[in-house]
């Protein structure tokens, strides 16, 4: 019975509270009569400061909705990636990304994403892990629960480093 258990899938929950702070005194009674400023928050974390996008009469000291899209992508990567290194034996010392995302915007105010590409740079202990830490990107892709739940490209492009080198 417990290996039964142990396979089974299991479901996980998240909330997030997000309250509008951009009421200026007119609510939404024109586009250019509201901010776009608001509170993220979830127990036990820090408050996360959101807007929209500067494009679209956001404030760009702030956190936006693409902006935090393509971090949650590069951020599940690199877990998944971690989670994958250790079993591999693959020892990394340090991991950065710089990932970028493509969204389109339409006449009708629509739009989606493109594609986000990510570009880790991972920084191994030693020359005999490259080629298998190499190899655990496309591994740790098919993990990350937030690329597996998007419907657009999510592309890697792996720089694999070894430490002192």
């Amino acid at each position: 019975m417990a290996a039964e258990t142990r396979h089974r899938d299991k479901e996980h929950g998240y909330e997030v509270r997000v309250r509008w702070t951009g009421n200026q005194g007119e609510g939404t009674a024109s586009y250019r009569a509201y901010g776009r400023d608001h509170d993220v928050e979830a127990d036990g974390r820090p408050l996360l400061k959101g807007s929209a996008d500067k494009a679209f009469r956001g404030d760009p000291e702030r956190w936006n909705p693409e902006d935090m899209l393509v971090a949650a992508l590069s951020e599940c990567h690199m877990l998944s990636y971690f989670a994958l290194a250790v079993g591999a034996g693959v020892n990394v010392v340090a991991y950065e990304d710089r990932a970028t995302g493509t969204m389109v915007t339409h006449a009708d105010s629509s739009g989606e994403f493109t594609e986000v590409v990510l570009h880790p740079v991972v920084t191994v202990a030693e020359a005999s892990m490259v080629e298998r830490a190499e190899g655990l990107h496309e591994k740790a892709h098919a993990a990350c629960f937030i690329a597996r739940s998007v419907n657009f490209p999510v592309r890697n492009e792996p720089e694999i480093r070894v430490q002192g080198e």
